[in-house]
């Protein structure tokens, strides 16, 4: 897993330039998508854990839980003014109308899922439950208000 994570951080360090850059709005889209993707299923391990689903295991939930935290940071250099277009998205019009709003939902996505990084590095799993409610929290309230049900047709 440490390979990983260095493959996976590495990769990030190289691609940060570029994503600031994307050619085409298309390029932003898909991203953005790969990178919530991404911090999703890892978030996903974690939450298992937490309702039981899954047997806890600390380190995995700490090494996941590290993924999701570096994750979070990533996607929102994809929001760029006229990624609304360009491939198939469920970006909502009101992320570039409300763009001040919609910072503040992605900043305390952050927030949260650095608690939840905290928590698991506690390893700690009645702690990592409330923190995983959170970030869930958190990511619902921008699904709700940013995400549309469908993909667009473009």
């Amino acid at each position: 897993m440490k390979r990983v994570l260095l493959a996976l951080t590495c990769g990030l360090c190289v691609a940060l330039p570029a994503a600031a850059q994307f050619q085409k709005p298309e390029d932003a889209i898909k991203y953005r998508q790969g990178a919530l993707t991404v911090m999703a299923s890892h978030f996903g391990r974690i939450a298992a854990m937490a309702s039981g689903r899954a047997p806890f295991d600390a380190k995995a939930a700490a090494e996941n839980a590290d993924i999701v935290a570096t994750l979070s940071k990533l996607p929102w250099a994809g929001f760029a003014e006229g990624t609304d277009k360009g491939a198939p998205n469920r970006a909502k019009a009101e992320i570039w109308k409300e763009s001040a709003k919609f910072k503040e939902g992605s900043d305390k996505m952050i927030a949260e899922v650095a608690k939840l990084e905290t928590a698991a590095k506690a390893g700690n799993l009645d702690q990592i439950k409330v923190a995983v409610g959170e970030v869930g929290k958190s990511c619902k309230a921008c699904h709700d208000n940013y995400r549309a049900e469908k993909y667009s047709a473009n």
